[in-house]
């Protein structure tokens, strides 16, 4: 993992969630039910993929940030995410276009390890991957027990915001 010149912080603080959306996912399980207090979940609500194992978590962000390490947490260990693929800044991305991607098509492949979703460890990512995001794709390709449906009780993404200047408003013209 990479040295960090700052304290990691949660960015789901950073989210656009009228632009995020989950593809597979039940609708009485959804994504924005684990994310929409911008923070970690701690409440009883889950996502839950519907038709099969696979899930899309599109995961747009309302400025630039810098992503270091993930965080998935899954309560039952048989339908915890255990393949993921995570892609950078292609908010238009559905299933078709990462099932069979491979690195560098997508910025990185995970295997997930039990006790890293069961006790929802920040699992690194590669950060040069991941240095300027718009927006972050994960696809869970399977689950640890071979189960019909993936659930995710808790996801956080750790990093850092991008520094830019956001308010020109107070610049005038020079004379």
């Amino acid at each position: 993992m990479s040295t960090t010149t700052g304290p990691e912080i949660s960015l789901l603080e950073f989210l656009d969630l009228s632009q995020l959306n989950c593809l597979n996912e039940d609708s009485t399980h959804s994504l924005k039910s684990i994310v929409n207090q911008k923070e970690i979940n701690k409440s009883d609500n889950y996502l839950e993929s519907d038709a099969d194992e696979q899930l899309l978590l599109n995961i747009p962000f309302n400025q630039s940030v810098r992503v270091r390490s993930i965080v998935l947490h899954a309560s039952n260990l048989d339908q915890a995410p255990r393949t993921i693929k995570i892609v950078v800044n292609r908010p238009n991305l559905g299933f078709a276009d990462i099932e069979d991607a491979e690195e560098p098509e997508v910025a990185q492949i995970l295997d997930l390890a039990k006790d890293e979703v069961r006790d929802g460890k920040p699992v690194g990512l590669r950060f040069v991957r991941f240095q300027t995001v718009n927006s972050l794709h994960i696809f869970v390709s399977t689950n640890h027990g071979g189960e019909e449906t993936t659930r995710i009780d808790a996801l956080d993404i750790l990093g850092l915001p991008v520094e830019t200047t956001k308010d020109l408003s107070g610049l005038g013209k020079q004379e």
